[in-house]
């Protein structure tokens, strides 16, 4: 191979692993304009949909008081959002009331159960979205568990 080939090549090698860590991922991008196109509203959302069965998803958890399923689009080797089954006008953390003290921390207990279930022995990682800034996409409260990998710190 040429010295100048040789020097493209790894060029192009630099500036994309550089590029790698100064663009944000693209499944982060188009979250990022979702949440800010999203419209906080107290209307059915697709979690409505999906808690429903009208629209399927991969369960990994169920109960009279809350569903866990798999994320459509992962971040990390486990990505499972859990939801509760009655909004009752939680459509995200900022609008919680002391009525919903028992809700918030059963999903959080929840998280817990379906970390051990995943084998999350080691660690994980537990996330609320809050509003456009907080890239909140769908208005209805939802935990989003994450791990399977290491997480680095600052987030987001």
């Amino acid at each position: 191979m040429g010295e100048e080939s040789r020097d493209k090549r790894d060029c192009s090698t630099r500036l994309g692993v550089l590029s790698s860590h100064l663009l944000p991922p693209p499944s982060m991008a188009s979250e990022k304009e979702a949440a800010l196109a999203a419209v906080p509203s107290d209307s059915p959302t697709i979690f409505d949909k999906i808690i429903n069965k009208e629209i399927p998803s991969n369960v990994v958890y169920e109960d009279d008081k809350v569903l866990a399923f798999r994320d459509i689009s992962p971040q990390a080797p486990t990505h499972i959002l859990i939801i509760p089954k009655v909004k009752d006008g939680l459509t995200g953390l900022s609008k919680a009331e002391e009525r919903h003290c028992e809700i918030l921390g059963y999903l959080l207990y929840t998280a817990k159960l379906v970390a051990k279930q995943e084998g999350l022995e080691d660690g994980f990682r537990i996330v609320i979205n809050d509003g456009p800034k907080g890239c909140q996409s769908v208005y209805h409260l939802h935990i989003h568990l994450i791990g399977g990998r290491q997480m680095n710190w600052p987030p987001g």
